[in-house]
Formats: structure tokens, C-alpha cells, sequence
């Protein structure tokens, strides 16, 4: 049998400032991340986003790390997906997948490409 692999990478702008609890010793970041890609359709190109939710786990002494976690600030997010399932005060069964960023990091704004190569200018030798 293969072995599955539950991990992610995904790169966006963080939705808004991370909400951020802290208990006896770790911390957890909730924030949303702003993600797409340009689907064709015929000869149309279209924008399609979304917002998808991530928390992040640190011991106290390493939640620093959150501050870089402020809205639009371009994020390469890492981790894996944890299914949870809870029952509410009715006995309706729920469930949702959690993403759990191990790692994060801000990422560069790519530089385009120009569509045209640059001419270059040859010097003559004296």
C-alpha cells in the first residue's frame, strides 16, 4: 500500500489580522488566507478566489513568528489538513478540515518577465 501524503503549500495574502489565544504554553493563530487562480474559459480569462481559514501552533516562546501574520501581507503557508468532527448541543453530527500551518514564511513579490527581449548594446574595442 502507498503511503498518503497529508501536507500543503499554498501561497496568498493573509484576509485580515490574525486572531491569536494563548494558553499555559502554546499559542494558536486563526487567520484567513486570499487565494487564486486564473481559469481560461474559451479565449476569457477569469479571477477566481477564495478565502481559506488556517491556524498556526507555537510554543510561548516562539509566537513572534505571528506578528509577521497582518492583512495582505503575502504568505507561503505549509502544513497539513486535521479533520475534526464535533457534535453540536442538538446531536447534530458536524464536521469540517482544519489546515494547520507548520511553517510560514513571506514570500517576494515575483518580478514579470518582460514579453520582449531586452537588445543589448555591443561596445566596439579601441
Amino acid at each position: 500500500m502507498k503511503k498518503i501524503e497529508n501536507n500543503f503549500t499554498v501561497t496568498g495574502f493573509v484576509g485580515k489580522d490574525a486572531e491569536i489565544r494563548q494558553f499555559t504554553t502554546a499559542s494558536v493563530a486563526r487567520f484567513s488566507l486570499a487565494i487564486g487562480r486564473i481559469e481560461k474559459n474559451s479565449e476569457e480569462n477569469n479571477r477566481v478566489s477564495a478565502f481559506i481559514n488556517v491556524e498556526a501552533w507555537r510554543k510561548n516562546e516562539n509566537a513572534d513568528s505571528f506578528d509577521k501574520l497582518t492583512k495582505n501581507t503575502m504568505l507561503t503557508v505549509e502544513g497539513y489538513f486535521k479533520p475534526e468532527e464535533w457534535s453540536d448541543q442538538d446531536g447534530v453530527k458536524h464536521n469540517r478540515v482544519v489546515l494547520v500551518a507548520t511553517k510560514f514564511y513571506e514570500t517576494p513579490d515575483k518580478e514579470e518577465t518582460p514579453k520582449e527581449e531586452k537588445k543589448t548594446s555591443k561596445k566596439k574595442a579601441k
